[in-house]
């Protein structure tokens, strides 16, 4: 079976999620380097959401980075479906945090003047736009997942066919 670059398991998955891990740790350094944030839901939500997101994509690296070592992708469709559903619902959670940290801190800088220093809204701007960039990287690494995972299940089909009929060979790909 031909690697989708960027599937689970490959060097382009680990590329893509040490980005989302790098994103993701910008953006809460830059949300967490001042203590008002926690006057503002927004700021609280992106701060909960790239925690979660941090520890799951450090996780998948260390996936990607042992399937890379010992040169065995993972094949489990079970494990696959886990990895695309946990991906897709961080990256839609990532995008709305985004989303509302930049509303947020846009509305803070034109209401009748600005409600906050310019050096913290800097920061708070920052911070969504590292958001916005793990973002990205997260919705690619879930759509080169979902893409694989009909071919995972073509080939489990196959597998379980080949051991129903052991009196017809296995169809080898090549």
């Amino acid at each position: 079976m031909d690697e989708l670059p960027g599937a689970l398991g490959t060097s382009a998955s680990l590329s893509l999620r040490m980005g989302q891990t790098i994103f993701s740790s910008a953006a809460l350094l830059f949300m967490c380097l001042d203590v008002e944030f926690y006057s503002y839901t927004a700021f609280c939500f992106l701060v909960t959401v790239m925690g979660l997101v941090i520890p799951w994509s450090l996780t998948l690296s260390l996936v990607d980075a042992y399937s890379i070592f010992v040169k065995c992708p993972l094949h489990q469709p079970g494990i696959m479906l886990v990895v695309i559903i946990g991906d897709w619902v961080l990256s839609f959670l990532s995008l709305a945090a985004a989303c509302s940290t930049a509303g947020v801190t846009d509305l803070l800088l034109n209401v009748n003047g600005s409600h906050c220093p310019a050096r913290l809204c800097g920061r708070y701007q920052l911070s969504a736009a590292m958001a916005f960039l793990s973002w990205f990287l997260s919705l690619a690494s879930s759509l080169f997942n979902l893409w694989r995972l009909p071919s995972l299940k073509m080939l489990i089909h196959e597998r379980t066919q080949a051991a129903a009929c052991p009196n017809h060979p296995p169809r080898i790909d090549q």
